[in-house]
């Protein structure tokens, strides 16, 4: 009779009355203890990090983070849900904002900062996986300590016997009794569960619908695109049209209709785009690389105001070019170079400012490098490092504030380093295109790509599986390889590099 009834949550009640002890109720809902309302306040750090909302710019992390959290719900209602065992391990995604602790929150958003965090879920309670949740996302747990600490306490985990209570101890069946009655093992059923995880088949076979329907709705979007961006790169002869984000084919097509429309009220200030590549991001001006920045959220009168300034700043442009060559020729010919970042793009007023307080210090002291001891090698200026580094495709890393004795000892003894990896990191560039190719070729997609933060060494393995994989549901799709599955809104076909078969 007892089983019966702790089998069936509605006669929780009557066991609580036939055991006279309120503690063996506390005992049974334990793993529930944290209830939805606790859990949502509990991981309100979580959702002020990931909330869409405050990715308006950034249309591809918004609708990534809102299918996490869609997710993330889900899992916390299963596991509230009466007589819930077990629940399926749930891989979760999410672009987090980088918040500065112990300070203001609001004064203290990095402005426009992310990282990729992901992670699964395979916990049996609400408190342990809201813990998880803000463990994996590296936030604080310290205002969970009182909750952590309740529920975890000898007194609400285990009833004290005498005063009238009666002992009480859980049922735990010998394995010998799952295999005779045939009934199931739920610690088994939870080990299995754990180690289900979504393949690329299983995965493909339920999203490739969705995936064909607004790839194909998307098409004349996607024409449209193509059309405005030709003529607009013809009209004033411009180098290149770049978007920074990964923004849909509709929300990409208005940036250039707005840009059209800005051309005809202001033609005289428009051409002096000739020559430039525009790039669609978060703040207007030019960044180190020369390129005319477009922010998305600015209104004409910005974009008006930025065109007229353009002589200006490329006078200011080639003042960087002059530094990089002269910081080039006393350090023995590395060239100094820019590279794209995933987050916030550095101005060329702040570039070019980094160059000339590196450049005055190389001044200040006569080094002993031979003028083409270090050609073909690259570098880096970085405001926010105290110490020279070497990176891993060969270029080195060097503070803005190296001390120049210091600089020459590291550039002169990781330089064959350097010139190895590079040599590595161009094997693998090459062995990436031809296997992507390939895979492009051999499945019949529309087109396959790649995050910026896929690695090559995570890429060409990837490739190579697809081939041998050889899905149907994948031809005629577009598919970008990332670290995560995900359906974007025109049809694009997310899926991580490591997919399980």
């Amino acid at each position: 009779q007892l089983i019966q009834i702790t089998n069936s949550s509605s006669s929780f009640y009557h066991l609580n009355q036939l055991l006279g002890n309120r503690h063996v109720a506390a005992h049974l809902v334990h793993q529930r203890a944290l209830s939805g309302a606790d859990a949502i306040n509990a991981l309100r750090p979580f959702y002020f990090a990931v909330h869409p909302d405050f990715f308006g710019q950034h249309p591809r992390e918004r609708e990534v983070n809102e299918n996490s959290i869609k997710r993330l719900n889900g899992y916390l209602e299963n596991l509230q849900k009466p007589g819930t065992r077990s629940v399926q391990p749930t891989k979760l995604t999410f672009y987090v904002r980088e918040i500065k602790d112990k300070e203001d929150i609001q004064k203290d958003i990095l402005p426009h900062g992310f990282r990729l965090v992901s992670f699964t879920l395979q916990t049996k309670d609400v408190l342990t996986t809201v813990m998880d949740v803000l463990k994996s996302c590296s936030l604080s747990t310290e205002h969970m300590k009182g909750l952590k600490a309740s529920s975890e306490s000898p007194k609400s985990r285990q009833p004290v016997a005498g005063h009238g209570n009666p002992f009480y101890r859980p049922i735990k069946w010998d394995k010998s009794y799952y295999s005779f009655t045939g009934s199931r093992d739920p610690e088994q059923e939870l080990e299995q569960a754990k180690k289900v995880e979504p393949t690329l088949s299983l995965w493909l076979r339920n999203h490739e619908k969705e995936a064909t329907k607004k790839q194909n709705a998307s098409v004349p979007r996607r024409e449209e695109l193509k059309r405005l961006k030709k003529e607009l790169c013809q009209k004033f002869a411009l180098e290149d049209i770049r978007w920074q984000r990964s923004w849909g084919v509709t929300h990409r097509c208005c940036q250039l209709q707005s840009l059209s429309r800005l051309s005809q009220q202001n033609p005289e200030d428009v051409l002096n785009l000739r020559g430039h590549t525009i790039i669609f991001t978060d703040q207007s001006g030019m960044n180190a690389s020369g390129h005319v920045m477009l922010g998305t959220m600015d209104v004409h009168h910005q974009w008006t105001k930025l065109f007229v300034s353009l002589p200006s700043y490329r006078s200011l442009h080639l003042q960087t070019e002059w530094l990089k060559e002269r910081i080039s020729h006393v350090l023995g010919g590395i060239q100094v170079i820019d590279i794209e970042r995933l987050g916030p793009v550095q101005p060329i007023e702040e570039h070019f400012s980094i160059l000339n307080t590196f450049h005055k210090r190389l001044l200040a002291r006569r080094l002993a490098l031979h003028p083409r001891s270090l050609q073909g090698l690259a570098m880096t200026l970085e405001n926010d490092r105290s110490s020279p580094s070497l990176h891993e495709m060969g270029h080195f890393i060097i503070p803005a504030t190296c001390e120049p004795s210091r600089l020459q000892t590291f550039l002169q003894s990781m330089a064959w380093e350097a010139r190895q990896r590079i040599k590595h990191r161009n094997q693998l560039q090459a062995e990436e295109e031809e296997v992507l190719l390939h895979c492009l070729e051999g499945l019949a997609l529309r087109n396959l790509s790649k995050e910026p933060s896929v690695r090559h060494n995570q890429m060409i393995p990837c490739c190579r599986r697809l081939l041998e994989e050889r899905s149907p549901l994948m031809e005629g799709l577009r598919v970008e390889v990332s670290h995560f599955y995900s359906v974007m809104q025109d049809g694009d076909l997310c899926i991580p590099w490591d997919w399980k078969g």
